[in-house]
C-alpha cells in the first residue's frame, strides 16, 4: 500500500506539469492602469542614472537594457524624474522609438508631455501631444488621453501657449469616434466653441461620421447642416458617413438613395461608399443586390478592396450559401486581392458552424503561413466549434495556441470553454471561472448561466443555488434561461413545491414566465401524474399571453399517457394542431411508445404513416419503441426488419436499440447472433453501457448454470425485466475473462470502455476484488483505466470505508492527470476524520487544492456539504485556514456561508 508521503511526491509532481500547462494564463495583463506600476523599479532608477551622463547613447550598459525597456518603464522614468532635462527626454524617448522592439504608449507620452510642458517646450510638445493622441489603441487609453487633454486644456498657467489647436481637436475627435465614444466628442466639440477654435470641414465630417457610426442619421444631419451653412459643400466623405449610418439603422432604401444622389451633387462614390451600401444590403439579407452592386463598382471606376470582399463573403456565408462565400474567397486572390485576417475569420466561423472544425483549423494554419495575426475573434470561433463538438482537448489546444501568439483570451473565449466543459466536466468549467476572476475579466449572466445549467446536469442542486446568489451579489440579473433550468431541475429530481415557489417568486423580481419556463414546470406535474395542475398552468399561459410550444404540449400528452389516458392523449395533440402548433416526431412518438406498450401494434403503426405523411422524420427514439415492442413479444424478425428500415433512412441506432436487439437474441439462445449485435456496435463506433454487458453476463452466467446446473445463476431472461445488480453480484472474474474471449472471437477487442463498463457495475454492488483484479489485467493489456472508472473505484472504497485504498486510488488519477469527484474527496476527508487520521487529512486537502478546482466548489462541497453538516465546525476552520495559507480566493457569499456555519455550530 502507498503511504501518505508517496501520494505527497506523486501530488507534487502533478501539480508541476499543471503549472507547467498554466502558466501562460498567469501571464496575461490586466487592464491596463491609468499610471502604471513598473514591472522592475530599478531599471527606471539605472536608465536616469545613464541619461544623467554626457554622450549616454554610448553608454555600454544600454545594449544589454535595450530588450528589456517597456513603455512602462519610460513612463516611470519621466514620471519618477519631473525635473530631467527636456532635450535629453526628447532625444531619449526619439532615440528608443526607433528601436524595433519598442512602441511608445499614450501613458510614456504622457509623462513625456508633462516635462516639455513644465519646460515650456512648446513646439515639441505640441508634436508629442498628436503623436500620443494617434497612438490611443483602446476606449480605455482613448478616454485616458481625452481627460489629459481636457485638464491640460483648462490649465490657467499655461494661457494660450499651449492650448489645443484645431488640428489636435480634429485628431482627438478622430481618436474618439474610433472608440464610438460620442459623449466625450460632445465635449470636444463645445469646448472647441468655448475656446473659439473654429471647426472646419474636417471637424463637421468626423463628428457626421461618428454619430452614422451609431446609427444616429438625425442628429448627423445637425452637422451637415452646419457644413452648409459655413457656405462649404458636403464631400464623398459626408455622404459615405450618411450611407453608414442609415445602413446601421437598418435603411437600406435611404441607404441607396444617398449613394444615388452624390454623383447629382458632385462627389465621386469611392471604394468606401461602394462597400458600406453592400454591407447594409448584406446585414438586410438583400445579398444579391449587394452582389449586384459589387459588380458594378468598376463603373465608377472603384475597386473591391478586402473590406469589400469580406463583407459579400460574410453575407453570404451567413445566409447559408456557404459554397458561394468559398469560392469568392478563392477567387480574391486571383483578382489581386489578399485576404486579411479579417476574411479568413469570416471562413474560419463558417466552417466551424458547418461542422467542418479541423478545416477550420487548417485554414488558421494557412492565416499563421501567410504572415496574418489571427485575432481573438479567430480563435473564439474555432474554441467554439470544438466545444459544441465536445472535443475539449483540441478546444484547449487552440487556447494554448492562442497563448504562445501572444493574443489574450476575453470573456467571450472563456465562456465558450466554460460552456463546452459544462457538457461532460463542470469541475473544470468552475476552474474557468477562477481563472477569469484571476485575469480579471468579468463574469457575465451568459457565464452563470452556463454553469447553473452544468452543476443542474450533474445533479448538484444547492451548488446551483450558490452559483445563483453569487450572480446576485456580482450585480447580474438572472434572466428566464437561469430560472427554466433550475425549475427543471427541480421537477426532474421530484422537488415540485420548491419549483412551484421558484415560479411564483418570478413576478415579485419584475420577470415574465417564457414558454421554456411554464413547460418545464407542466412536464414535472405530469411526471408526478398532477394533470389538473399541469392543465390549469396551461391555461394561464395561454391567458397571460404566452403562446404554448409543442414540447408544453408534449408534457400534457406524455402524462396523459402515463395514465392510460389515450384518449385525451389523442384529443390534445387535435387541440394543439387546431390552435396552429404542428405535432413534432416527439408528439408521435408518445403515442406510438404508449400505444405498443399497451399490445396495439395496428395503430402505432397508423401513427407512424401519419408521422410520415406529416413532413416529419421518424427519429432513433420512434424506431426504438417498435424495436423494444417487437424484442418484448418475441417477434425477432419484425425488429430486425425495423432496425434495417432505420439503417436505410439514415437513423442511427443508439445504445439502448442495440442492447434490446442483443438481449432479445440472448434470450432465444442465439449468443453467436448476440455477439454479431455487439460487434455492430463496435463497428458503428457506438459505445455499449454497463447494461449492454450486464445482459451478456447474464447469458454467459445462464449457460454456465445450465452446464453446471447450478440454481445459483438462474437469472430471469425476460426482456430487460431483470435486476442488473444480480449479474453484477453473481459475476467472478473468470465470467470477464470468458466475455473477453468470446468478444475477440467476433472481431470485438475489449477496449477502456469496456473494462470501465464492468468496473462501473461492480463497483455499483461493492464486488472491489473483481475490480481490483480487472485493473490489473487492463494494466497487463496496456490500456489506462478512464476517469468514470476510476471514479467509481474511488466511491466503492469510500462507501465501504476503506480509505487508505481510496487514496491510492486518489493517487492513481493524479499521476493520470484525473480529476477525483468532489464528493468522493468529501466522503474521504470525513471518513479519516472519524478515523483520527489528521495529518491524512491535511496533505490530502492540500493536494486537492493543487489539482485545479474552484475554490469556491472545493469550498461548497467538502467544508460546507461535509464538515458543517457533519458538526465537525472546528475541522472546517482548519481547512478554511490551509486554503487562506495556500492563496485561495474564494468568492465573499461563500466566506460568508463558512464562517455562518463555523459560529453557528
Amino acid at each position: 500500500m502507498r503511504t501518505p508521503a508517496a501520494i505527497m511526491k506523486h501530488v507534487e509532481s502533478f501539480h508541476f506539469r499543471c503549472f507547467l500547462l498554466t502558466k501562460p494564463f498567469s501571464s496575461f495583463p490586466s487592464s491596463l492602469p491609468i499610471d502604471p506600476e513598473p514591472p522592475d523599479h530599478d531599471l527606471p532608477l539605472l536608465l536616469h542614472s545613464i541619461l544623467s551622463k554626457p554622450n549616454w547613447q554610448k553608454h555600454p550598459f544600454l545594449p544589454k537594457l535595450l530588450p528589456s525597456i517597456s513603455p512602462s518603464h519610460v513612463h516611470s522614468l519621466f514620471s519618477l524624474n519631473p525635473y530631467l532635462l527636456p532635450q535629453t527626454a526628447l532625444d531619449f524617448s526619439y532615440w528608443i522609438s526607433q528601436k524595433p522592439t519598442f512602441k511608445h504608449s499614450v501613458y510614456s507620452y504622457s509623462a513625456l508631455l508633462n516635462i516639455l510642458v513644465a519646460y515650456k517646450f512648446f513646439g515639441p510638445a505640441d508634436k508629442i501631444r498628436l503623436a500620443m493622441i494617434k497612438s490611443s489603441a483602446s476606449i480605455h487609453e482613448s478616454r485616458f488621453v481625452f481627460e489629459l487633454l481636457m485638464e491640460m486644456n483648462k490649465n490657467e498657467q499655461l494661457h494660450s501657449c499651449f492650448k489645443l489647436s484645431l488640428r489636435s481637436y480634429n485628431f482627438l475627435l478622430m481618436s474618439l469616434s474610433k472608440f464610438l465614444m460620442i459623449d466625450e466628442m460632445k465635449s470636444v466639440y463645445s469646448e472647441m466653441l468655448n475656446n473659439r477654435v473654429s471647426p472646419n470641414i474636417f471637424t463637421w465630417n468626423t463628428m457626421v461620421n461618428g454619430y452614422c457610426k451609431i446609427g444616429n442619421v438625425v442628429e448627423a444631419q445637425r452637422y451637415v447642416t452646419k457644413i452648409v451653412q459655413a457656405g462649404l459643400n458636403p464631400d464623398t466623405f459626408t455622404y459615405t458617413s450618411l450611407i453608414l449610418g442609415h445602413c446601421r439603422n437598418k435603411d437600406v432604401d435611404s441607404a441607396f438613395r444617398i449613394f444615388r444622389m452624390m454623383p447629382s451633387k458632385g462627389c465621386r462614390r469611392n471604394e468606401v461608399s461602394y462597400t458600406n451600401l453592400i454591407h447594409g444590403l448584406c446585414e438586410a439579407e438583400r445579398v444579391d443586390e449587394a452582389i449586384k452592386l459589387f459588380e458594378a463598382m468598376g463603373e465608377d471606376f472603384c475597386y473591391p478592396t478586402v473590406r469589400t470582399y469580406t463583407v459579400i463573403i460574410f453575407g453570404l456565408c451567413e445566409t447559408g450559401r456557404k459554397s458561394e462565400g468559398i469560392k469568392l474567397f478563392k477567387e480574391m486572390s486571383q483578382k489581386g486581392c489578399e485576404p486579411n485576417a479579417h476574411t479568413y475569420t469570416v471562413i474560419i466561423d463558417s466552417l466551424c458552424k458547418d461542422n467542418k472544425v479541423d478545416e477550420a483549423r487548417e485554414m488558421v494554419g494557412r492565416m499563421l503561413g501567410k504572415g496574418l495575426v489571427p485575432s481573438v475573434v479567430t480563435y473564439n470561433a474555432l474554441i467554439d466549434g470544438y466545444c459544441k463538438h465536445g472535443a475539449m482537448e483540441a478546444a484547449l489546444e487552440v487556447l494554448g495556441m492562442m497563448e504562445s501568439n501572444n493574443c489574450f483570451p476575453n470573456e467571450r473565449t472563456y465562456n465558450e470553454l466554460i460552456a463546452g466543459f459544462c457538457k461532460k466536466n463542470v469541475h473544470k468549467a468552475m476552474a474557468f471561472l477562477d481563472k477569469m476572476l484571476e485575469l480579471k475579466l468579468v463574469p457575465n449572466v451568459v457565464t452563470y448561466n452556463s454553469l447553473i445549467h452544468g452543476q443542474c446536469k450533474m445533479g448538484q442542486l444547492d451548488n446551483a443555488f450558490r452559483l445563483l446568489e453569487m450572480m446576485k451579489e456580482n450585480g447580474l440579473v438572472p434572466d428566464q434561461w437561469t430560472y427554466s433550468v433550475l425549475i427543471d431541475s427541480l421537477c426532474k429530481v421530484d422537488r415540485i413545491e420548491e419549483a412551484r415557489n421558484l415560479f411564483d417568486s418570478l413576478k415579485e423580481k419584475s420577470l415574465k414566465a417564457n414558454e421554456v419556463i411554464y413547460t418545464a414546470l407542466i412536464d414535472g406535474y405530469c411526471k408526478v401524474g398532477k394533470i389538473e395542475d399541469a392543465n390549469y398552468l396551461l391555461d394561464r399561459m395561454i391567458n397571460q399571453g404566452c403562446l404554448p410550444n409543442s414540447c408544453t404540449y408534449n408534457a400534457i400528452i406524455d402524462g396523459l399517457c402515463n395514465m392510460k389516458n389515450m384518449k385525451e392523449a389523442l384529443s390534445t395533440v387535435k387541440k394543439m394542431a387546431g390552435i396552429g402548433v404542428k405535432p413534432t416526431v416527439d408528439t408521435y412518438t408518445i403515442l406510438i411508445k404508449w400505444m405498443l406498450k399497451e399490445g396495439d401494434f395496428d395503430h402505432a403503426h397508423g401513427t407512424l404513416d401519419q408521422l410520415i405523411s406529416s413532413g416529419c422524420q421518424p427519429d432513433v427514439l420512434t424506431y426504438t419503441a417498435f424495436i423494444r415492442a417487437y424484442c418484448g413479444s418475441g417477434r425477432l424478425k419484425e425488429a430486425e426488419d425495423m432496425m434495417i428500415r432505420m439503417k436505410e433512412e439514415g437513423v442511427f441506432p443508439d445504445s439502448l436499440t442495440y442492447t434490446l436487439l442483443l438481449d432479445a437474441y440472448g434470450c432465444l439462445g442465439l449468443m453467436h447472433s448476440a455477439f454479431d449485435v455487439l460487434k455492430c456496435m463496435f463497428d458503428a463506433g457506438c459505445e455499449p453501457s454497463h447494461h449492454t454487458y450486464s445482459i451478456l453476463f447474464k447469458y454467459l452466467l445462464k449457460d454456465r448454470g445450465t452446464k453446471d446446473d447450478s440454481p445459483a445463476v438462474n437469472l430471469v431472461s425476460n426482456g430487460m425485466l431483470f435486476d442488473h445488480a444480480d449479474v453484477w453480484k453473481s459475476m467472478e472474474f473468470d465470467t470477464a475473462l470468458e466475455l473477453f474471449e468470446k468478444m475477440r472471437q467476433h472481431g470485438c477487442v475489449p477496449n477502456a470502455n469496456t473494462y470501465g463498463k464492468l468496473i462501473i457495475g461492480l463497483c455499483k454492488v461493492g464486488r472491489f476484488v473483481v475490480v481490483q483484479k480487472l485493473f490489473d489485467h487492463m494494466r497487463d493489456q496496456g490500456i489506462s483505466p478512464g476517469e468514470d472508472a476510476y471514479n467509481s473505484l474511488l466511491n466503492c472504497f469510500c462507501e465501504l470505508g476503506m480509505y487508505d485504498d481510496a487514496m491510492i486510488v486518489v493517487d492513481l488519477m493524479i499521476k493520470s492527470s484525473q480529476l477525483p469527484y468532489l464528493d468522493s474527496y468529501r466522503q474521504l476527508i470525513c471518513g479519516l476524520y472519524d478515523q483520527g487520521d489528521k495529518e491524512k487529512v491535511d496533505t490530502l486537502f492540500a493536494n486537492l487544492l493543487r489539482c485545479g478546482y474552484s475554490s469556491d466548489e472545493v469550498a461548497w462541497k467538502i467544508l460546507i456539504d461535509g464538515l458543517l453538516k457533519k458538526g465537525l465546525a472546528d475541522r472546517c476552520s482548519e481547512l478554511l485556514s490551509i486554503m487562506e495559507k495556500m492563496g485561495c480566493q474564494l468568492h465573499p457569499n461563500t466566506y460568508s456561508l463558512l464562517i455562518e456555519g463555523i459560529d453557528g455550530a
